[in-house]
């Protein structure tokens, strides 16, 4: 009897340390600037929900990520340089988070938490990469780094599209940010209902183009140029949805002891046009405005309620450990991140005093990582850019006035530091991060041409699958087109396998050699990548190379919608290359393979 009073007491304290974890909310958007806030000073758009949260909430006003989407997602979700976990492109293999990094999602998983991912992932869409992976028990997410995007639902585009729900396609009605906003609701008001923490990451792929949103939306800005009509309406859209949950939690009666986040996860794309905060350049650039980017902590429970204004430089790597003190979670022994944590500072505000250090971002965008390229190196007075220009960002926060030459001593320690960093972190490049065959928990591997690792043209979303984008020489029009590039793969059952090879993905079921008429447009000021008509390729034969060597080809009949081979495939990493060879002669890569692997 003792021995089951004390079972009971002990799981009443782990119930009772559960319920009094913070939930979190963790909002990110895709390619909006700092400077597309009305509360940063944008004198044209309309963010009253996110004013409001930024009135009473701590800002850090000198937050940086990575100049692009994917790997500020990796750096964010890891506490690591992106560089350090194989997140350097957005595209080309290279956005796969490597199956050794563990997650935010994963870490608060361990730890009691309920786990939902919903939105824009951008880090492998194939096992061991997907969110349901890494931690997130809760998914429902677009595939790729966008929404019509290659490793995306065949058509869809930002209206009454379909989604990856636990692995499962599912349809759905509505504008994508209303949608992923809903689906995040409902997982909130799941947890509360049933009275478990949470870490809800919504994740939306807007303003990311192209450039869509509902009518009411482009009427807002029906005075601007179309782009920043649909630019600027994404962002109001957003924004009302942050207004949504944001009352959604007080209804709940669970805003006080919840951590609401809201930030983004590079520069602008499009809203320098209108305003830019003072800084200089924007999405994937070195310069702040690539980087430097929103960050506001809203937690009443904590204290968390006013205004507060922390100019300290801090980064996406600084994140993972700020959360996990913040929810009481001891980070596992041998974990160690890049970054520190902010709560002291964040709690303490003004009255800490912070070191000053280095921090570095940069923008690859390359198949293999090049020193110095559009790099940063940061401390709370400086910026070193590209290891040549040297900026005080106190005294010229727009960049303007290199002084590298006369501070050659802050140059050289600068430098120091990212001589330091590289030499860290070179050794991992050459760790290709491969897509896995034949795991019993992904018995069907689907792979698109976004994660062709090549030097050359990769067709990352549908409009280049239906214009054909091929492997022709850019100073060679003319010249017979021939693929350079291939999947990383590592086969964990060795064995028979059946490889369908396609032009067109599984969902659309359309001939090889066929094209296919235009779908139809969205409102917005781009069309829509679906909206134009697929080329047309005469294929005669399919084949497949695997390790740079021909292993098999065959005839591809007219109305075949695939061409399948049977291989037998060793255990270990291996290049896989499926073509096809058009009556003219060009050799196409095959943009879609699906892989199975046969019954014993």
């Amino acid at each position: 009897m003792n021995r089951v009073l004390s079972t009971l007491l002990s799981l009443a304290c782990l119930l009772g340390t559960l319920a009094a974890k913070p939930n979190i909310v963790f909002v990110i958007t895709d390619d909006q600037g700092y400077g597309d806030l009305a509360c940063h000073g944008n004198p044209i758009i309309k963010t009253p929900h996110t004013d409001a949260l930024a009135a009473e909430s701590v800002s850090l006003t000198d937050y940086h990520v990575a100049p692009t989407c994917s790997p500020t997602r990796a750096a964010l979700i890891t506490g690591h340089w992106t560089n350090r976990t194989g997140v350097w492109h957005t595209i080309n293999g290279r956005s796969m988070l490597r199956e050794n990094e563990i997650t935010l999602g994963q870490l608060l998983k361990d730890a009691g938490y309920e786990t939902g991912m919903f939105g824009k992932w951008h880090m492998g869409d194939n096992y061991p990469y997907r969110p349901e992976d890494r931690g997130f028990t809760e998914v429902y997410r677009h595939g790729g780094g966008g929404v019509g995007q290659t490793p995306d639902v065949w058509d869809n585009a930002y209206f009454d599209g379909a989604y990856f729900h636990n692995g499962t396609i599912v349809q759905a009605k509505g504008f994508c940010t209303d949608v992923f906003f809903e689906q995040g609701n409902a997982f909130i008001s799941r947890c509360a209902k049933e009275e478990k923490p949470f870490f809800a990451y919504i994740c939306t792929n807007a303003p990311h183009g192209p450039l869509h949103c509902p009518q009411k939306y482009l009427d807002l800005y029906k005075d601007q140029d179309d782009r920043i009509a649909a630019f600027f309406g994404m962002i109001t859209n957003i924004d009302d949805n942050v207004g949504k949950t944001r009352a959604l939690l007080k209804d709940l009666g669970i805003a006080d002891n919840t951590i609401f986040i809201f930030t983004t996860d590079n520069g602008t794309a499009t809203g320098e046009k209108i305003f830019n905060a003072g800084m200089r350049g924007k999405k994937g650039s070195p310069y702040d405005g690539g980087h430097r980017v929103p960050f506001l902590l809203h937690w009443p429970d904590n204290g968390l309620h006013k205004k507060l204004e922390i100019p300290t430089l801090s980064h996406a790597v600084d994140i993972v450990p700020t959360l996990l003190d913040f929810a009481g979670v001891e980070t596992p022994r041998g974990l160690a991140f890049d970054g520190v944590s902010l709560a002291p500072l964040i709690t303490d505000g003004p009255r800490i005093r912070w070191r000053d250090r280095f921090l570095i971002t940069d923008s690859q965008r390359v198949r293999d990582p090049i020193k110095w390229k559009d790099s940063a190196v940061m401390s709370e007075h400086y910026r070193l850019i590209r290891g040549k220009e040297l900026y005080h960002i106190d005294n010229d926060p727009g960049q303007t006035n290199d002084i590298a030459g006369d501070h050659p001593e802050q140059v050289a320690k600068m430098r120091a530091f990212y001589e330091a960093w590289w030499a860290e972190l070179e050794p991992s490049f050459a760790q290709t991060t491969e897509i896995v065959l034949g795991h019993p928990d992904h018995p069907e591997v689907s792979l698109t041409a976004h994660d062709w690792i090549t030097s050359h043209g990769v067709p990352w979303n549908q409009r280049h699958i239906r214009n054909g984008l091929m492997n022709r020489p850019r100073q060679q029009p003319n010249a017979k087109a021939q693929h350079r590039g291939h999947w990383a793969v590592k086969v964990v059952t060795p064995g028979t396998y059946t490889i369908d090879v396609r032009r067109w993905p599984a969902e659309a079921e359309h001939p090889i050699s066929k094209g296919l008429p235009a779908g139809a447009d969205v409102p917005g000021a781009t069309k829509a990548f679906r909206a134009v008509d697929g080329k047309a390729f005469a294929v005669t034969h399919a084949a497949i190379a695997l390790n740079d060597q021909e292993v098999a080809k065959q005839a591809v009949p007219d109305d075949a919608t695939a061409s399948t081979f049977t291989l037998t495939l060793t255990e270990g990493s291996h290049q896989l290359a499926p073509t096809f060879t058009t009556a003219s002669g060009d050799n196409v890569g095959a943009y879609y393979a699906v892989v199975r692997k046969a019954k014993d």
